[in-house]
């Protein structure tokens, strides 16, 4: 691996960790053994490291929420599970991001834009999904209530480790949390779906509370030490 992109693959390990306020330039190349002199050859600075790893989740976020056209209910399921199988994934992989967030964006406003840009075209993927599962037959709303889910579920899924870290102090963003996020946005659905919606819904409820429950057991081992 190129030391730049074992730089940037280091300081997204490093934020997710220790919060990306919490890290330095040195602590990165302190955490790769390198000279802060070498870091500064492929980087000026920190934000710039934050851009390469955006533009890094905007490619991942693109690629994740393409809409694709279901009939049969088997794609239906598969569809669903690979749109909540990608938040999760995102929301994991970047989680830093979405924890420091407004912090993140306030004292950058090139990084801002580009946040902004990005959002716009996951707001048309999003209502398109919702379309598209509303030709399928899973829920039944009109164009505005349809725009409403999008943008509530957009929401959730956002700003969802967000107010996890503010509702405990010195709260761990784990994968339980985020499995329990992804819950939350099937409780948004599961009420204004069709009966067969319900019916899917149901089916990825019970698959998403057997992996919070599995990463829980795994996260209670850790703190005493079985694993």
């Amino acid at each position: 691996m190129k030391t730049r992109d074992r730089i940037i693959h280091a300081a997204l390990a490093l934020f997710n960790d220790h919060g990306e306020p919490n890290v330095t330039t040195n602590h990165i190349a302190a955490d790769l053994g390198i000279s802060p002199g070498n870091l500064y050859y492929h980087f000026r600075n920190k934000e710039q490291i934050i851009h390469c790893i955006f533009d890094q989740y905007a490619i991942d976020l693109t690629i994740s929420f393409e809409p694709v056209d279901v009939a049969e209910i088997e794609a239906i399921e598969d569809s669903l599970l690979r749109y909540l199988d990608a938040v999760f994934l995102l929301m994991w992989r970047y989680r830093f991001f979405y924890a420091n967030l407004p912090d993140i964006l306030r004292r950058d406003a090139a990084l801002q834009a580009k946040y902004l840009a990005v959002q716009t075209q996951l707001q048309v993927n999003i209502s398109q999904i919702m379309i598209n599962f509303r030709d399928a037959g899973l829920i039944a709303l009109a164009d505005v209530d349809l725009k409403v889910l999008a943008d509530t579920l957009k929401l959730v899924a956002s700003s969802w480790i967000s107010y996890q870290t503010t509702q405990v102090a010195g709260a761990k963003i784990t994968q339980t949390v985020i499995y329990h996020g992804v819950q939350q946005m099937l409780n948004i659905v599961r009420p204004l779906a069709t009966e067969l919606g319900q019916q899917r819904v149901a089916i990825l409820q019970h698959h998403y509370l057997e992996q919070e429950q599995k990463y829980l057991e795994q996260e209670q081992k850790m703190m005493t030490g079985e694993l």
